[in-house]
Protein backbone atom coordinates (compact mmCIF):
# COMPACT_ATOMS: atom_id res chain seq x y z
CA UNK A 1 0.00 0.00 0.00
CA UNK A 2 1.64 3.09 -1.25
CA UNK A 3 -0.70 5.74 -0.48
CA UNK A 4 0.11 8.60 1.86
CA UNK A 5 -0.33 7.69 5.41
CA UNK A 6 -3.14 10.20 7.21
CA UNK A 7 -3.63 11.71 10.30
CA UNK A 8 -7.35 12.12 12.07
CA UNK A 9 -7.76 15.24 14.05
CA UNK A 10 -11.19 15.77 16.24
CA UNK A 11 -11.81 19.28 16.83
CA UNK A 12 -14.18 20.03 19.62
CA UNK A 13 -16.20 17.47 18.89
CA UNK A 14 -19.54 16.88 20.42
CA UNK A 15 -22.66 14.55 19.74
CA UNK A 16 -25.67 15.06 21.37
CA UNK A 17 -28.65 12.30 21.82
CA UNK A 18 -32.38 12.17 23.19
CA UNK A 19 -33.09 9.62 25.72
CA UNK A 20 -36.37 7.77 24.10
CA UNK A 21 -38.17 7.66 27.52
CA UNK A 22 -37.50 11.09 28.92
CA UNK A 23 -37.03 13.16 26.25
CA UNK A 24 -34.25 14.75 27.54
CA UNK A 25 -31.63 15.18 25.60
CA UNK A 26 -27.35 14.03 26.47
CA UNK A 27 -24.09 14.28 25.70
CA UNK A 28 -22.83 10.95 24.16
CA UNK A 29 -19.85 13.04 23.23
CA UNK A 30 -18.86 15.84 24.65
CA UNK A 31 -16.10 18.64 23.55
CA UNK A 32 -13.77 15.79 22.37
CA UNK A 33 -10.45 16.80 21.07
CA UNK A 34 -8.03 14.62 19.37
CA UNK A 35 -4.57 14.32 17.51
CA UNK A 36 -3.88 10.97 16.07
CA UNK A 37 -0.94 10.48 14.23
CA UNK A 38 -0.53 9.15 10.81
CA UNK A 39 0.62 4.96 10.44
CA UNK A 40 0.17 4.78 14.71
CA UNK A 41 -2.26 2.20 15.82
CA UNK A 42 -4.74 3.84 18.46
CA UNK A 43 -7.48 2.31 20.56
CA UNK A 44 -10.65 3.70 21.63
CA UNK A 45 -11.62 2.46 25.03
CA UNK A 46 -13.74 2.29 27.99
CA UNK A 47 -17.11 0.70 29.63
CA UNK A 48 -20.48 0.97 27.28
CA UNK A 49 -21.60 3.75 27.21
CA UNK A 50 -18.99 6.08 26.64
CA UNK A 51 -18.59 7.41 23.83
CA UNK A 52 -15.87 5.32 21.74
CA UNK A 53 -18.28 3.59 19.26
CA UNK A 54 -20.11 6.92 18.35
CA UNK A 55 -16.55 8.81 18.31
CA UNK A 56 -15.74 6.34 15.58
CA UNK A 57 -18.76 6.00 13.76
CA UNK A 58 -18.63 10.18 13.56
CA UNK A 59 -14.91 9.49 12.10
CA UNK A 60 -16.52 6.95 9.59
CA UNK A 61 -19.16 9.21 8.42
CA UNK A 62 -22.14 7.20 9.61
CA UNK A 63 -22.97 9.79 12.65
CA UNK A 64 -22.45 13.31 12.19
CA UNK A 65 -20.88 15.82 15.06
CA UNK A 66 -23.35 18.14 16.17
CA UNK A 67 -20.46 20.10 17.02
CA UNK A 68 -16.90 20.80 16.18
CA UNK A 69 -15.19 19.50 12.99
CA UNK A 70 -13.28 16.37 11.87
CA UNK A 71 -10.13 16.43 9.73
CA UNK A 72 -8.52 13.70 7.69
CA UNK A 73 -5.30 14.15 6.54
CA UNK A 74 -5.42 17.75 6.68
CA UNK A 75 -8.95 18.26 4.92
CA UNK A 76 -12.25 18.90 6.84
CA UNK A 77 -14.53 15.64 5.99
CA UNK A 78 -17.89 16.74 7.93
CA UNK A 79 -19.73 17.28 4.74
CA UNK A 80 -18.51 13.79 3.78
CA UNK A 81 -20.44 10.82 2.88
CA UNK A 82 -18.85 7.52 4.10
CA UNK A 83 -17.90 6.34 0.85
CA UNK A 84 -16.35 9.62 -0.31
CA UNK A 85 -14.30 9.55 2.89
CA UNK A 86 -10.62 7.86 2.64
CA UNK A 87 -11.71 5.32 5.48
CA UNK A 88 -12.70 1.83 5.76
CA UNK A 89 -14.65 0.08 8.77
CA UNK A 90 -14.01 -3.75 10.01
CA UNK A 91 -17.30 -4.56 11.87
CA UNK A 92 -18.18 -6.34 14.64
CA UNK A 93 -20.71 -8.71 13.01
CA UNK A 94 -18.11 -9.00 9.72
CA UNK A 95 -20.89 -7.86 7.66
CA UNK A 96 -19.93 -10.63 4.99
CA UNK A 97 -22.00 -10.82 1.68
CA UNK A 98 -23.09 -14.86 2.83
CA UNK A 99 -23.96 -15.93 -1.23
CA UNK A 100 -20.48 -14.29 -2.69
CA UNK A 101 -17.27 -16.45 -1.99
CA UNK A 102 -14.05 -15.25 -0.40
CA UNK A 103 -12.48 -13.43 -3.62
CA UNK A 104 -16.02 -11.75 -4.20
CA UNK A 105 -16.47 -10.71 -0.48
CA UNK A 106 -12.80 -9.08 -0.54
CA UNK A 107 -12.96 -7.61 -4.55
CA UNK A 108 -16.93 -6.12 -3.46
CA UNK A 109 -15.60 -2.57 -3.14
CA UNK A 110 -13.11 -2.43 -5.88
CA UNK A 111 -15.90 -3.56 -8.03
CA UNK A 112 -17.97 -0.75 -7.14
CA UNK A 113 -15.00 1.42 -8.16
CA UNK A 114 -15.03 0.30 -11.22
CA UNK A 115 -11.47 -0.98 -11.47
CA UNK A 116 -10.17 -3.27 -14.69
CA UNK A 117 -10.60 -7.16 -14.24
CA UNK A 118 -6.76 -7.64 -13.26
CA UNK A 119 -6.10 -4.66 -11.40
CA UNK A 120 -9.17 -6.27 -9.03
CA UNK A 121 -7.57 -9.78 -9.55
CA UNK A 122 -3.87 -8.69 -8.80
CA UNK A 123 -5.00 -6.64 -5.55
CA UNK A 124 -7.40 -9.29 -4.15
CA UNK A 125 -4.71 -11.37 -4.26
CA UNK A 126 -1.62 -9.50 -2.78
CA UNK A 127 -4.60 -9.01 0.20
CA UNK A 128 -5.54 -12.17 0.41
CA UNK A 129 -1.25 -13.30 0.69
CA UNK A 130 -1.16 -10.54 3.83
CA UNK A 131 -3.99 -12.31 5.80
CA UNK A 132 -2.77 -15.94 5.06
CA UNK A 133 -6.08 -16.36 3.04
CA UNK A 134 -4.42 -18.02 -0.13
CA UNK A 135 -6.01 -20.82 -2.04
CA UNK A 136 -9.05 -20.17 -0.07
CA UNK A 137 -10.90 -17.78 -3.12
CA UNK A 138 -13.57 -20.06 -4.10
CA UNK A 139 -14.86 -20.82 -0.33
CA UNK A 140 -18.29 -19.35 0.84
CA UNK A 141 -17.91 -17.63 3.77
CA UNK A 142 -20.40 -20.28 5.99
CA UNK A 143 -17.21 -22.58 5.03
CA UNK A 144 -14.84 -20.49 7.19
CA UNK A 145 -13.99 -20.45 10.84
CA UNK A 146 -14.97 -17.06 12.90
CA UNK A 147 -11.20 -16.06 12.63
CA UNK A 148 -10.72 -17.24 8.46
CA UNK A 149 -14.22 -14.60 8.78
CA UNK A 150 -12.49 -11.86 10.58
CA UNK A 151 -9.80 -12.34 8.14
CA UNK A 152 -12.29 -12.08 5.30
CA UNK A 153 -13.11 -8.78 6.45
CA UNK A 154 -10.04 -6.96 7.28
CA UNK A 155 -8.74 -7.82 3.99
CA UNK A 156 -11.75 -6.29 2.59
CA UNK A 157 -11.06 -3.22 4.14
CA UNK A 158 -7.34 -3.03 3.60
CA UNK A 159 -8.16 -3.82 -0.44
CA UNK A 160 -9.56 -0.29 -0.96
CA UNK A 161 -6.40 1.17 0.56
CA UNK A 162 -7.37 3.81 2.92
CA UNK A 163 -5.93 6.40 4.94
CA UNK A 164 -7.09 5.21 7.78
CA UNK A 165 -8.87 1.72 8.92
CA UNK A 166 -11.34 1.44 11.36
CA UNK A 167 -12.46 -1.41 13.99
CA UNK A 168 -15.48 -1.32 15.94
CA UNK A 169 -15.06 -3.94 18.66
CA UNK A 170 -13.92 -6.50 15.77
CA UNK A 171 -13.36 -9.82 18.08
CA UNK A 172 -16.03 -9.80 20.23
CA UNK A 173 -17.58 -13.08 18.64
CA UNK A 174 -14.88 -14.57 18.87
CA UNK A 175 -13.64 -17.22 21.62
CA UNK A 176 -11.42 -16.02 24.46
CA UNK A 177 -8.15 -18.19 22.52
CA UNK A 178 -8.93 -17.05 19.12
CA UNK A 179 -8.81 -13.55 20.18
CA UNK A 180 -5.90 -13.27 21.44
CA UNK A 181 -4.61 -15.04 18.27
CA UNK A 182 -6.22 -12.24 15.62
CA UNK A 183 -5.82 -9.23 18.10
CA UNK A 184 -1.66 -10.10 17.25
CA UNK A 185 -2.33 -10.94 13.80
CA UNK A 186 -3.75 -7.23 13.31
CA UNK A 187 -1.61 -5.33 15.05
CA UNK A 188 1.04 -7.25 12.76
CA UNK A 189 -0.52 -6.88 9.25
CA UNK A 190 -1.33 -3.03 10.31
CA UNK A 191 2.59 -2.60 11.18
CA UNK A 192 3.90 -4.10 7.70
CA UNK A 193 1.37 -2.19 5.62
CA UNK A 194 1.77 1.32 7.88
CA UNK A 195 -1.40 2.08 7.95
CA UNK A 196 -3.47 4.56 10.72
CA UNK A 197 -5.92 2.49 12.53
CA UNK A 198 -8.45 3.56 15.01
CA UNK A 199 -9.62 0.24 17.38
CA UNK A 200 -12.90 0.62 19.74
CA UNK A 201 -12.72 -2.57 22.42
CA UNK A 202 -13.76 -2.04 26.04
CA UNK A 203 -11.59 -5.29 26.94
CA UNK A 204 -8.34 -3.32 28.44
CA UNK A 205 -5.72 -6.37 27.96
CA UNK A 206 -6.91 -5.81 24.02
CA UNK A 207 -6.25 -1.86 23.81
CA UNK A 208 -2.94 -2.61 25.83
CA UNK A 209 -1.27 -5.27 23.61
CA UNK A 210 -2.04 -3.99 20.07
CA UNK A 211 -2.07 -0.38 20.86
CA UNK A 212 0.80 2.74 20.41
CA UNK A 213 -1.67 5.02 22.10
CA UNK A 214 -4.76 4.58 24.17
CA UNK A 215 -7.59 7.13 24.25
CA UNK A 216 -9.76 5.81 27.80
CA UNK A 217 -13.49 7.35 27.66
CA UNK A 218 -15.42 7.78 30.50
CA UNK A 219 -19.38 9.21 30.17
CA UNK A 220 -18.30 10.83 27.03
CA UNK A 221 -15.31 13.00 27.45
CA UNK A 222 -11.40 11.73 27.07
CA UNK A 223 -10.29 10.66 30.34
CA UNK A 224 -6.36 9.81 29.68
CA UNK A 225 -4.55 9.76 26.79
CA UNK A 226 -1.11 7.65 26.63
CA UNK A 227 0.92 4.67 25.59
CA UNK A 228 -0.08 1.42 27.29
CA UNK A 229 3.12 1.98 30.43
CA UNK A 230 1.82 5.58 30.35
CA UNK A 231 -2.01 4.80 31.24
CA UNK A 232 -0.81 2.09 33.81
CA UNK A 233 1.81 3.28 35.69
CA UNK A 234 1.02 7.11 35.31
CA UNK A 235 -2.94 6.90 35.52
CA UNK A 236 -4.55 10.27 35.88
CA UNK A 237 -7.67 9.75 38.06
CA UNK A 238 -8.94 6.69 40.09
CA UNK A 239 -11.05 5.85 37.04
CA UNK A 240 -8.18 5.57 34.70
CA UNK A 241 -6.02 3.53 37.58
CA UNK A 242 -9.05 0.85 38.18
CA UNK A 243 -10.32 0.53 34.59
CA UNK A 244 -6.56 -0.43 33.19
CA UNK A 245 -5.88 -3.59 35.23
CA UNK A 246 -6.62 -3.75 38.71
CA UNK A 247 -5.75 -1.66 41.57
CA UNK A 248 -5.89 -0.71 45.55
CA UNK A 249 -6.85 2.25 47.10
CA UNK A 250 -5.67 2.96 50.61
CA UNK A 251 -6.69 6.62 51.98
CA UNK A 252 -3.61 8.80 52.81
CA UNK A 253 -2.67 12.09 53.64
CA UNK A 254 -0.11 14.39 52.36
CA UNK A 255 2.50 15.41 55.06
CA UNK A 256 4.94 17.24 52.21
CA UNK A 257 5.17 17.43 48.47
CA UNK A 258 8.11 18.86 46.15
CA UNK A 259 10.69 17.87 44.01
CA UNK A 260 9.14 15.36 42.63
CA UNK A 261 8.26 13.29 46.06
CA UNK A 262 6.08 13.03 48.80
CA UNK A 263 5.99 12.18 52.04
CA UNK A 264 2.22 10.32 53.06
CA UNK A 265 0.72 9.09 56.01
CA UNK A 266 -1.36 5.93 55.24
CA UNK A 267 -3.19 4.33 58.27
CA UNK A 268 -0.86 5.72 61.15
CA UNK A 269 2.47 4.97 59.08
CA UNK A 270 4.48 7.51 57.30
CA UNK A 271 6.24 6.67 53.65
CA UNK A 272 8.02 8.75 50.91
CA UNK A 273 6.53 8.43 47.39
CA UNK A 274 7.89 9.46 44.04
CA UNK A 275 5.16 9.32 42.06
CA UNK A 276 1.96 11.82 42.68
CA UNK A 277 -0.05 14.21 40.83
CA UNK A 278 -0.67 17.94 42.22
CA UNK A 279 -1.45 16.72 45.94
CA UNK A 280 0.10 19.49 47.87
CA UNK A 281 0.89 19.09 51.95
CA UNK A 282 -2.53 18.50 53.63
CA UNK A 283 -4.53 17.73 50.81
CA UNK A 284 -5.91 14.00 51.35
CA UNK A 285 -4.96 11.30 48.43
CA UNK A 286 -5.58 8.04 47.53
CA UNK A 287 -2.05 5.60 47.63
CA UNK A 288 -2.84 3.52 44.17
CA UNK A 289 -1.45 -0.08 45.06
CA UNK A 290 -1.07 -2.62 41.94
CA UNK A 291 -1.63 -6.33 42.97
CA UNK A 292 1.26 -7.31 40.80
CA UNK A 293 3.79 -4.34 42.68
CA UNK A 294 2.71 -6.02 46.22
CA UNK A 295 4.55 -8.40 48.16
CA UNK A 296 3.76 -9.80 51.76
CA UNK A 297 6.78 -9.81 54.00
CA UNK A 298 7.60 -10.35 57.69
CA UNK A 299 8.68 -6.78 57.79
CA UNK A 300 7.62 -3.56 55.34
CA UNK A 301 6.04 -0.50 55.06
CA UNK A 302 1.85 -1.75 55.88
CA UNK A 303 0.73 -4.32 58.88
CA UNK A 304 -1.62 -6.28 57.81
CA UNK A 305 -3.85 -9.16 58.08
CA UNK A 306 -4.30 -12.01 55.98
CA UNK A 307 -8.13 -12.89 55.08
CA UNK A 308 -7.94 -15.09 51.68
CA UNK A 309 -4.73 -16.95 50.77
CA UNK A 310 -5.41 -19.18 47.27
CA UNK A 311 -2.11 -21.04 45.26
CA UNK A 312 -2.69 -20.17 41.48
CA UNK A 313 -0.11 -22.36 40.25
CA UNK A 314 2.33 -18.91 39.15
CA UNK A 315 1.39 -16.38 41.65
CA UNK A 316 -0.29 -16.82 45.05
CA UNK A 317 -3.43 -14.79 45.85
CA UNK A 318 -3.70 -13.42 48.86
CA UNK A 319 -6.65 -10.31 50.40
CA UNK A 320 -5.43 -8.67 53.23
CA UNK A 321 -7.11 -5.95 55.14
CA UNK A 322 -5.06 -2.70 55.92
CA UNK A 323 -6.81 -0.52 58.54
CA UNK A 324 -10.02 -1.63 57.45
CA UNK A 325 -9.92 -2.20 53.43
CA UNK A 326 -9.20 -5.31 51.87
CA UNK A 327 -6.08 -5.20 48.99
CA UNK A 328 -5.38 -7.73 46.70
CA UNK A 329 -2.03 -8.84 46.09
CA UNK A 330 -0.40 -11.09 43.57
CA UNK A 331 2.74 -12.77 44.32
CA UNK A 332 4.23 -14.27 41.13
CA UNK A 333 6.71 -17.06 41.40
CA UNK A 334 5.87 -17.88 45.05
CA UNK A 335 7.99 -21.46 44.94
CA UNK A 336 10.74 -20.35 47.62
CA UNK A 337 9.00 -17.94 49.51
CA UNK A 338 6.55 -18.26 52.45
CA UNK A 339 3.33 -18.61 52.54
CA UNK A 340 1.15 -16.46 54.34
CA UNK A 341 -2.08 -18.19 55.76
CA UNK A 342 -5.15 -16.81 56.80
CA UNK A 343 -5.13 -15.26 59.97
CA UNK A 344 -1.21 -14.05 59.78
CA UNK A 345 -0.57 -11.04 60.65
CA UNK A 346 2.23 -10.02 58.06
CA UNK A 347 2.96 -6.24 56.14
CA UNK A 348 2.60 -5.00 52.87
CA UNK A 349 6.42 -4.51 50.77
CA UNK A 350 6.29 -2.89 48.06
CA UNK A 351 9.29 -0.22 45.91
CA UNK A 352 8.08 3.35 46.66
CA UNK A 353 8.96 4.07 43.03
CA UNK A 354 6.02 1.29 41.76
CA UNK A 355 3.71 3.09 43.08
CA UNK A 356 1.85 6.14 43.52
CA UNK A 357 -0.41 8.44 44.95
CA UNK A 358 -3.62 10.34 43.20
Amino acid sequence: MSKEKKGVRLDHISKIYQDPKTKKEFYAVQETTLEIEPGTFVTLLGPSGCGKTTTLRMIAGFESPDEGEIYLGGEPINALTPNKRDTAMVFQSYALLPHYNVFDNVAYGLKLRKLPKEEIRQKVTNILKLVELEGMEERMTNQLSGGQQQRVALARALVLEPGVLLFDEPLSNLDAKLRVVMRTEIRKIQQKVGITAIYVTHDQSEAMSISDKIIIMSKGKVEQIGSPREVYYRPNSKFVADFIGEANFLDAKVISAGDGRAVIEVNGEKMEVNNYIGRKAGENASLVLRPEAVTLSDAGHLPCTVILSTFMGSYQYYQVTVGGVTVQITDYNPVNKKIFEVGEKAYLDFDTNGVYIL
